[in-house]
């Protein structure tokens, strides 16, 4: 346990008015020679369609809108699950949940998190020289090894899963509504369904809890103010960095922020949604003025909108699921569609402007290309499911992927099961059903053998799978079959890993027991 002592008093160091770990800022190499920076945006919850660029009936995200014509826009660009740890499980590794072993969330009283014999991109990029930090949610494990900063990651600032996980001061928007957390010691007011509400959120910097309850108020502001401090710190000192935000917007609750005043009466969405654009648009201002030629920036979202969140829920544009939808219950998230997800990539000179790629891409892309692009070799004795993307990204290609497949995800099925592919314009299910929906139904489960088809070409919305007896059917089902046994013998050669979901209460987050909810705060 020596090491694990050295590095909790190496990590969390006070430096220059904010926590950094004892990082190594300077280089040796000629600036002519440097590798390219990252700053990687994962949006939670936000929907196709909440993207301008997307939907024209979206008026409220003018930063985005502007990246989006200063670089590429991706329109069939795929979460790689319908939930918050396994999709960021499949960022940080390039490989499904059957894989990586992370299937499903992780709770409040997780022991394990993404497995530890698993390399994350962090640790890739740090073994090449990069300086690493993490801003905002992590979901992968907070105890003990599992934490980001054991995780290849130099600074880390955030909350450790979800921002509903844990009650605050000001509950913000949630549908249902939870309340605040206690003020006081007292009999335990676990009433609401879906509310933590005896247990606060808490916020991190590196090893330490320094707020809890978090205020999810002024969240967006410190998200901005560390990431930006990062950047500028590295950039100053010449090392390349990665910087991994993961963003609490759209998930709710969303913040009780008042929105300014509006004639038509903006809803708690909309002003959420501008408060997210407003935050990515200061992080890549500071990426202009600081290191605009050399820094890759790449946007897009963990799963698609939350439905049974109803009118704090977002917009999947056109691609509505309506044979799902008139079962009963979402295609959105949980569901085996791991979710259309809006995604933009900006690299001014590298990346052509105001471009739109229609290629095949998924989260799982990230890892690799990222890898490429920085000069490091991919980990040994493991397959990937990501693709290298570096040609399409800059503008040499239009080739993607022939075939995705979307996991399970805490709807219809076996968690992390492959029963929904995605074979270029033609999207097989195996199994629909299992989500609830804003009415409160939840679709049945229902298997399919053989399976639903849908050509998303003449068909986005999915109304109407084609007919099984059809020539186009009878021709495009083989392929589905065929794919779907070469991943699964793929992953039955592989070293694949597992993920340990043992719960305990000790392991709950807890700045200070004595006080009601584990209330504290810790000046910085």
């Amino acid at each position: 346990m020596g090491w694990l002592f050295l590095k909790v008093l190496l990590v969390g160091v006070s430096f220059s008015g904010f926590l950094y770990p004892l990082v190594d800022f300077h280089t040796s190499g000629k600036a002519e020679d440097r590798k390219p920076n990252f700053v990687i945006i994962l949006a939670d919850d936000m929907g196709w369609g909440d993207l301008g660029a997307n939907w024209a009936e979206t008026k409220d995200t003018a930063n985005l809108d502007e990246m989006a014509s200063q670089g590429m826009r991706f329109v069939d660009f795929h979460a790689a699950a319908s939930t918050c740890s396994p999709s960021r499980a499949s960022l940080l590794t390039g490989r499904l949940g059957l894989r990586n072993g992370v299937t499903h969330n992780f709770a409040v009283s997780s022991v394990g998190g993404l497995p530890l014999n698993e390399t994350t991109l962090a640790e890739v990029l740090q073994q090449a020289g990069y300086v690493t930090g993490m801003i905002g949610k992590w979901h992968l494990g907070h105890h003990g090894s599992y934490h980001p900063n054991f995780r290849g990651f130099d600074y880390y600032f955030g909350i450790p899963y979800s921002h509903d996980m844990g009650c605050t001061d000001s509950p913000g928007y949630n549908y249902p509504p939870c309340p605040a957390c206690p003020q006081r010691d007292g009999p335990c007011s676990r009433l609401k369904r879906d509310c933590y509400s005896d247990l606060a959120l808490p916020l991190y910097e590196n090893l330490n809890i320094v707020e809890q309850p978090v205020n999810l108020s002024s969240l967006a502001q410190k998200y901005a103010e560390k990431a930006t401090q990062f950047i500028q710190h590295a950039s100053a000192s010449g090392r390349p960095f990665l910087l991994y935000v993961g963003l609490a917007h759209m998930h709710v609750p969303l913040p009780a922020t008042q929105p300014p005043a509006d004639p038509q009466g903006r809803k708690p969405y909309l002003a959420s949604l501008q408060e997210m654009d407003r935050l990515v648009g200061r992080l890549k201002d500071k990426v202009d003025r600081t290191v605009k030629e050399n820094t890759f920036l790449w946007f897009t979202g963990d799963n698609g909108p939350w439905d049974q969140k109803c009118e704090l829920a977002g917009s999947v544009g056109p691609f509505i699921g309506s044979w799902q939808t008139h079962q009963g219950g979402s295609p959105a998230k949980q569901t085996t569609e791991g979710g259309r997800v809006p995604a933009l990539a900006y690299w001014p000179g590298r990346i052509p402007a105001n471009v739109t790629s229609a290629a095949l891409l998924s989260v799982l892309d990230i890892f690799p290309t990222v890898v490429a692009l920085a000069g490091a070799s991919l980990p040994q004795g493991r397959h990937f499911d990501g693709l290298d993307v570096s040609e399409v990204l800059l503008g040499r290609s239009q080739t993607g992927h022939r075939v995705l497949f979307h996991p399970n995800s805490g709807a219809a099925g076996q968690y992390g099961a492959l029963q929904t592919v995605r074979l270029r314009q033609y999207k097989a299910f195996y199994i629909t059903g299992g989500a609830r929906a804003c009415d409160g139904r939840v679709g049945p489960e229902q298997r399919h053998e053989p399976p639903l088809i849908f050509n998303l070409e003449d068909d986005a919305g999915e109304g109407a799978p084609l007919p099984r007896g059809g020539a186009q059917y009878q021709a495009v089902l083989p392929e589905v079959r065929q794919a779907l046994a070469d991943i699964l013998h793929d992953v039955a050669g592989d070293n694949v890993s597992r993920a340990d979901y043992t719960q305990d209460p000790s392991v709950i987050p807890c700045c200070d027991p004595a006080q009601a909810a584990c209330r504290c705060h810790v000046e910085e």
